[in-house]
């Protein structure tokens, strides 16, 4: 964790206003937004996640706390004191409302919000059910409320039917409502004797954002809490979009139990990768049960964790799994600078040690580059020639305790390559771990590079610990090897992503495309298409399918194979048909009419055995061989249409090896996702085998990607498997294809 703030920050946090904006009175005038608020993609959805005024919500000028009260014992009295020593530390006033008293605490008391003769900007409520008052708040003109009552949508159906009525009647009202089910965490005494980059903190629990809250103690700022709670009105979506305009902001993190809407929520994000603010997200739910009934294997490929994790890469959320590299993440990611190189040096006082630790950062994906011979004969004065100093680099422990060890240090950081020095102190050895803290942090003034130490000792009460290295606002300090890890990764990835980003929203089609027409004359409301029916919907789209015709007796498939040409493909096709290999409804490589003749019959047969009703039998032409993919869409429903593409064939079910986008995207994501495939090297060529047409494959998934754009609110699911990908300037044809309508 990093330790305490000076102003060693300025220069980074004026780079920061200057790039986005004017900063006027504690808030921000935007000016680099390129989509424009009310913009539309295809299918209608925004395109632009507005910024809520939230200025007034953390520094109001007048609270009104309805519910108000000084009798002892009486849970709303410690609230009530709380509310006024908040607003004493923000330059409020608070107008206590209660309809039998005169005075709280001294202060004149109306006695109901009719009776509010002044403009108020936040009103809290303590009152059992918020929905009255939020009524009467209407006529009022208060811009906020907050509802700390529950018994809501956490309860069951009942308590999720109170509080639709309660978001219906905030929808009236005009007012923005925090909670209910929230808690005073937005209403913290935060450390004002910090500065820097500070941490602004989300969540919906609010015990979990305690212990980053608490980093305040380790000197780290935090500037902002918002506890959302159910989320009947303001989202955690709304506060990352107004926390990434804040200029003193320099990390967003977040604890989200379950997301609002999925759309605003990759809409906020956006917002803060085109700002540079990186958001870390802790998301629970990782082993929920995403698997739903679903016709395609596309369908059951895509659970809703995979999606939620897929949706926060591809808009730059670091997600983490726990509360503590909640802590460290953000912590970095906050006051950092950003990185000169991506290679990182381990340097120990142990071989051991770096070694281990080179392992695993190695492992975790982090660039460990060897140093030059010329860096290693410099590092060799001061350290013995048998220890290795390629990287990781081993000094033996003794040359830190003397002149030695700032030049060992130093001649690290002068390398080009090196971005990152991290220094895994195992346990405290005052006589060189004390020298070697005090060293780093020296070093750490006086350079741009990032400098970590993982302190391993579980005691924590030492001098080098606690004064030293927390004490540096320039090194970063961690107790474990993952947590730094993680953190340092996260780092160098964040930085590389929003370098030259471009939002995908950008570039999401305004209007629809003339495959679309064609597309949507091909729709069955309801139903299933049948396999030649949805070929004609990736025909529509450009995306080539074999050479077939659909035939209802079996002369007029001799005819269509000789025009088809020998060897041929027969298949049963019809709308209740998913899976047809499974009950021999396929033939393959046919070449006679004789052949063709007895497929046809026996084809016919087992549909009619099966009691399947067929709209005819498919004379296909045989593609050559190639890798067998799978590229489909389905409906999740919080981000709407979703695009994967896997391996293919028999492996789609055997594997489970597929990568899910959000569209809209763009051709970098789409080579991404084939880079997260465990298979990806089946598509380069293996055991002689050509390298397949990538380039085709990835065209494939964009014009299926817009598919799923144009047609959302029509088309369920989409399955084509197998997508023949063929050697590299052949294309890929689409051998089978699944389509659901809506």
């Amino acid at each position: 964790m990093l330790g305490s703030t000076h102003g060693t920050f300025t220069t980074d946090l004026r780079a920061r206003v200057d790039a986005c904006g004017e900063h006027h009175a504690g808030r921000v005038v935007v000016h680099d937004v390129a989509a424009v608020e009310g913009d539309t993609d295809v299918s209608g959805r925004p395109l632009h996640a507005p910024v809520p005024e939230l200025d007034r919500f953390f520094r109001p000028e007048v609270v009104a706390v309805v519910g108000a009260s000084d009798a002892e014992g009486r849970p709303n009295t410690g609230i009530t004191r709380q509310l006024i020593d908040w607003a004493g530390r923000v330059g409020a006033r608070v107008v206590p409302v209660h309809p039998a008293r005169t005075a709280v605490f001294g202060i004149d008391c109306v006695p109901s919000v009719d009776e509010l003769d002044e403009s108020v900007d936040l009103a809290v409520l303590l009152v059992a059910d918020p929905l009255p008052v939020i009524e009467q708040l209407a006529a009022s003109k208060v811009k906020f409320a907050v509802a700390f009552a529950s018994g809501f949508a956490e309860t069951g159906e009942e308590g999720a039917r109170a509080q639709e009525r309660l978001a219906a009647a905030v929808g009236r009202s005009g007012l923005r409502l925090l909670g209910p089910n929230t808690n005073l965490n937005a209403f913290e005494r935060f450390r004002e004797d910090l500065d820097g980059p500070a941490i602004a903190l989300i969540t919906q629990s609010g015990h979990q954002g305690r212990p980053v809250f608490t980093l305040q103690e380790l000197g780290v700022r935090l500037s902002h809490w918002a506890p959302t709670g159910n989320e009947a009105d303001l989202e955690t979506a709304d506060f990352i979009s107004y926390f990434a305009h804040r200029p003193e902001v320099g990390a967003i993190a977040c604890y989200v139990e379950g997301l609002k809407d999925g759309r605003s929520f990759l809409l906020a994000a956006d917002q803060a990768a085109r700002r540079r603010v990186p958001v870390v997200a802790v998301k629970v739910g990782r082993t929920e049960a995403g698997a739903r009934m679903a016709a395609s294997h596309t369908g059951k490929l895509t659970g809703a964790d995979r999606v939620v994790d897929a949706a926060m890469r591809q808009f730059g959320v670091i997600r983490v799994d726990g509360l503590d590299q909640l802590q460290d993440t953000a912590a970095l990611l906050a006051r950092a600078r950003r990185p000169v190189a991506d290679g990182v040096v381990v340097y120990s006082i142990s071989g051991g040690t770096g070694a281990h630790f080179s392992d695993l950062a190695t492992a975790a994906g982090l660039t460990l580059p060897t140093l030059s011979q010329a860096r290693q004969d410099e590092l060799h004065q001061w350290i013995p020639e048998y220890l290795s100093v390629a990287n990781p680099v081993d000094n033996g422990g003794h040359p830190v305790g003397d002149w030695r060890g700032r030049k060992i240090i130093d001649a690290i950081l002068a390398d080009p390559e090196v971005g990152v020095l991290i220094c895994p102190i195992t346990g405290p050895f005052p006589p060189m771990s004390d020298k070697l803290a005090q060293d780093l942090v020296e070093a750490a003034e006086e350079t741009e590079k990032l400098i970590c130490v993982v302190w391993g000792s579980p005691v924590g009460t030492e001098e080098a610990y606690r004064t030293t290295l927390l004490g540096s606002s320039r090194v970063a300090t961690f107790r474990t090897f993952g947590n730094c890890i993680g953190a340092v990764r996260a780092y160098l990835d964040h930085h590389r992503f929003t370098t030259g980003y471009r939002s995908p929203f950008d570039g999401a089609p305004r209007t629809p495309s003339p495959s679309f027409r064609k597309a949507q004359a091909l729709m069955r409301p309801g139903h299933r298409l049948s396999e030649h029916a949805a070929k004609q919907l990736l025909r529509a789209y450009g995306i080539r399918v074999p050479r077939e015709q659909l035939v209802t007796s079996a002369a007029a498939a001799v005819r269509a194979a000789g025009l088809v040409g020998y060897p041929v493909v027969m298949k049963a096709s019809g709308a209740q048909l998913a899976h047809k290999t499974e009950l021999g409804l396929v033939k393959v490589g046919l070449t006679s009419a004789s052949q063709i003749r007895d497929a046809y019959r026996e084809l016919t047969d087992i549909a009619r055995y099966e009691g399947i009703d067929l709209d005819g039998v498919l004379v296909c032409q045989m593609v050559g061989r190639g890798v067998e993919m799978v590229v489909g869409v389905t409906h999740d429903s919080l981000f709407g249409p979703t695009v994967t593409v896997g391996l293919g064939g028999v492996l789609v079910e055997v594997l489970n090896d597929a990568a899910v986008r959000v569209p809209p995207f763009g051709e970098r994501e789409a080579r991404d996702m084939l880079g997260e495939l465990r298979g990806r090297a089946l598509l380069d060529g293996v055991r002689g085998a050509p390298p397949a047409d990538v380039d085709a494959l990835v065209e494939v998934v964009l014009r299926v990607q817009r598919m799923a754009l144009e047609l959302d609110g029509e088309l369920a699911e989409l399955d084509i498997n197998p997508l023949m990908v063929l050697p590299r300037g052949q294309g890929a044809v689409a051998l089978d294809a699944l389509a659901v309508c809506r």
